[in-house]
């Protein structure tokens, strides 16, 4: 996330944002930002909302995600919000939205679902 320049902006229970700022490097050839971008940030903010509702020696990987590309991503930063659907002893299933955010208007432009796997903290 730091390659990108995404940041954490709010962390609860079963719910996290991340905001990536617009620049060149996370647009395409259009100056929208790029989906793999847009779903990069989507994909961390529901493993961190996961990960909430863990124990401290815990962590996840995710074992699928789905993205639905709804509206081209513009704006001056892209917002993406993961919420925890249900947490599970072992799977855990989120809820991956993208907001792009300009002038202070948020228009939802992905919407998506993940799946995760609760592993130890040493990843394996």
């Amino acid at each position: 996330m730091s390659h990108l320049g995404a940041r954490i902006t709010h962390i609860g229970p079963g719910r996290v944002h991340i905001v990536l700022p617009a620049r060149p490097e996370v647009t395409q050839q259009h100056g929208y930002f790029h989906a793999g971008a847009t779903s990069a940030i989507a994909d961390s903010a529901g493993g961190y909302a996961a990960c909430t509702l863990f124990p401290a020696h815990t962590d996840v990987l995710t074992v699928e995600y789905k993205i639905n590309l709804l509206a081209p991503a513009v704006g001056e930063f892209v917002e993406a919000v993961g919420t925890v659907l249900r947490s599970g002893r072992t799977l855990t299933v989120c809820q991956l939205e993208v907001f792009g955010v300009q002038d202070g208007r948020r228009e939802r432009v992905a919407a998506g679902q993940q799946t995760l796997i609760r592993v130890d903290g040493s990843g394996q």
